[in-house]
């Protein structure tokens, strides 16, 4: 009897214990398991060697939960602006941090795929006009150089691309097309900067990047 008790008794906390185990399974989340891609875009560092705009960027995402990347960009650009009688030099560092969302994927490995989402863009810089046009009082047009000085502009963009498994390796190929927005810059004597690091020509408002990446998968 002693023993039937006891077998009883046994069962009866192992039952517990596994309706427990399972309740847990149902109401807490799953853990976030720490992983990371690094890369960087080839396209754009290799234009530079052939262009007067140098950029040289990188990202670094990682996988949150479902299909949601958190991103962010890294990067150094060197470039001028002749037009319209302006000849401006820009260079300095740009910070991009947002998240993409996976639209489709691949059912065998869900890095495959394309995808979309916001980032939030700034870059704090050295600007220096050499030319600055300046309407004469005889309807001629003289110009006038400004000291260099730091500017720090502000943008939004969407990243839209996709991203394929090089072989079976940890390699990835990343590209996406990103239409800009300027929000916000600082201006030196109310001018509007003619072009920003990390955003490119600033004339206009809008503007739209592209990179082809390398990346790879820890």
């Amino acid at each position: 009897m002693n023993c039937l008790r006891t077998f009883i008794l046994f069962f009866s906390f192992a039952f517990v214990g596994i309706y427990a185990q399972k309740q847990d399974s149902l109401t807490t989340p799953e853990r976030y398991q720490p992983n990371f891609m690094v890369g960087g875009d080839i396209l754009n560092a290799g234009v530079s060697f052939f262009s007067d705009r140098a950029v040289y960027q990188g990202f670094i995402s990682t996988h949150l939960k479902k299909d949601l990347h958190l991103v962010a960009d890294l990067g150094y650009e060197k470039n001028v602006y002749q037009k319209n009688g302006y000849d401006a030099e820009v260079n300095g560092l740009f910070l991009k941090a947002g998240g993409v969302y996976m639209l489709m994927k691949d059912l065998e490995n869900e890095l495959n795929g394309f995808y979309a989402g916001p980032k939030l863009g700034v870059s704090h810089y050295e600007q220096h006009y050499n030319k600055v046009p300046v309407r004469g009082s005889q309807g001629g047009d003289s110009f006038v150089s400004l000291e260099p000085s730091k500017q720090t502009s502000l943008w939004l963009e969407a990243a839209i691309g996709g991203r394929v498994q090089l072989f079976q390796s940890s390699f990835y190929v990343d590209v996406n097309l990103q239409p800009r927005y300027l929000v916000y810059t600082t201006k030196q004597d109310e001018i509007v900067p003619m072009v920003v690091p990390g955003f490119g020509k600033s004339s206009s408002k809008f503007n739209v990047g592209f990179a082809w990446n390398i990346a790879y998968k820890f």
